[in-house]
């Protein structure tokens, strides 16, 4: 089910909107984490046990890094390896596979496993939530509701925003309704669903007349070009738009996830534009944890290098992807140079 289709406007959300009201209090969260699974349900049933025990382990290491502090460091360790190992299985094996083969020339058997929807957001909020406890940012959720609610809810969960624990962590408590909220929230869903189907839906069309082309002339090759970089925009910004719609109709505050990239003027202004909360994830959780630009001159470039080569890999599972972020990671040691 995706926000754009009929069943998902005119049947889902009226329900869950309706329902969601209609409950009092910390009913709420009970609905949006029922609503959220049968969501998730509608397009991966066999997925959503495995997504349920990505949340189980995150919520009981959150819980023991939090009361076993002597043992905090094993526990993260510990969620983090299975959470990235669920991840590489799933999206990474065959690549990996595929790639050891091709170099060693090994008939490595190839394999074919379904990756499952929004894996990456929520296993990227899971590490983010047990190392923001283990940090002390945020405290443990002692509410597994709450916690399966946050991780699970359906607004962000295929295409993001990523969003942190520490940026609802009050709001899954206590959240404020108005009239005013509602409306933003609508509109804001409304302008998402505008950049989808009037826009990025179209040029999708421009898209796969152009593949279906034998002999594209010169002038279809740039539009083709040009439809290529508007579409995965209006796509992926129109999304987030629609995301963040739906969180301020429940009363959540999601982050922006993008800020006009187009109009940028360098490679780096860009990437603080441009999905906002992935660029902040790699940042806080990965850039400065390798030591950001404290070690010296050296190891921070190799520490942008690295961080835009995981970028890339973490958008698809292909050595086109990993060339593509190190090509961005270059540029922004150009950018920086002085």
């Amino acid at each position: 089910m995706i926000f754009s289709s009929i069943p998902f406007l005119y049947c889902f959300l009226p329900a869950v909107i309706l329902l969601y009201f209609a409950v009092p209090g910390r009913g709420k969260n009970v609905v949006l984490l029922l609503a959220s699974l049968v969501f998730y349900a509608w397009g991966e049933l066999r997925y959503t046990l495995l997504m349920l025990v990505m949340i189980t382990q995150g919520y009981v290491f959150g819980r023991l890094i939090d009361s076993k502090r002597r043992w905090s460091k094993v526990f993260l360790t510990t969620s983090v390896v299975i959470s990235l190992g669920v991840l590489g299985y799933f999206k990474y094996a065959g690549f990996f596979l595929e790639s050891f083969g091709a170099v060693t020339g090994l008939a490595v058997p190839v394999l074919k496993v379904t990756l499952p929807i929004g894996i990456s957001f929520y296993t990227f909020q899971v590490i983010s939530y047990v190392i923001d406890v283990y940090r002390k940012t945020v405290a443990a959720q002692r509410s597994y509701i709450d916690m399966a609610m946050y991780i699970s809810m359906f607004p962000q969960l295929i295409a993001g925003p990523i969003v942190r624990y520490s940026d609802i962590e009050g709001e899954l408590h206590v959240r404020k309704h108005s009239t005013e909220k509602t409306a933003c929230g609508i509109r804001r869903f409304i302008i998402g669903l505008s950049k989808k189907v009037l826009i990025a839906n179209q040029l999708g069309e421009l898209i796969d007349a152009y593949a279906g082309a034998s002999q594209p002339s010169v002038l279809f090759v740039w539009l083709y070009a040009i439809a290529c970089t508007l579409q995965i925009y209006f796509d992926f910004s129109g999304y987030s738009d629609m995301a963040i719609g739906l969180g301020k109709i429940f009363g959540f505050d999601f982050p922006e996830n993008f800020n006009y990239p187009y109009i940028s003027k360098s490679i780096t202004e860009f990437w603080r534009r441009w999905h906002i909360s992935l660029s902040n994830w790699f940042r806080d959780y990965l850039y400065i944890p390798l030591g950001g630009n404290r070690r010296g001159f050296m190891v921070s470039k190799l520490n942008v290098i690295f961080v835009f080569l995981v970028s890339g890999l973490w958008h698809g599972a292909g050595w086109n992807y990993v060339v593509w972020g190190g090509m961005h990671g270059v540029a922004q040691l150009f950018n920086n140079r002085k």
